[in-house]
């Protein structure tokens, strides 16, 4: 019969030290796979970014309003786009109004006086 802890005639037992230039050769493997891993975890990091890069570059633009009506002789303060609303400062009369209109078609929302 065969003894399960030998590797082949006359081999190293299971429970002898390695040698040094055994375990020199497991440390350069180990070294070796390990500059194999990251150098292939960075391939997979590249082609994740080149991807995500892709979509978000081809994705169409928010639709946005070519105009917005504010009350005839009213000074424009400000306009900002922010969060799917046009909003448009204005004065009139020396009375500041705050007009939100809707980013996609220019109708008025909502407006708020801020001063008089």
């Amino acid at each position: 019969m065969s003894n399960p802890n030998e590797t082949g005639p006359g081999g190293p037992k299971a429970d002898e030290p390695l040698s040094p230039e055994a375990l020199a050769v497991f440390s350069k493997a180990r070294r070796s796979f390990g500059i194999s891993i990251g150098i292939l975890l960075l391939g997979f990091m590249a082609i994740a970014f080149a991807l995500v890069y892709r979509v978000m570059r081809d994705a169409p633009p928010p639709a946005v309003a070519e105009i917005v009506s504010v009350p005839a002789g009213a000074e424009v303060i400000s306009a900002v786009v922010s969060e799917g609303a046009i909003n448009v400062t204005y004065s009139m009369n020396g009375v500041t109004t705050l007009a939100l209109f809707d980013q996609a078609s220019g109708e008025l929302t909502r407006s708020v006086v801020i001063g008089e």
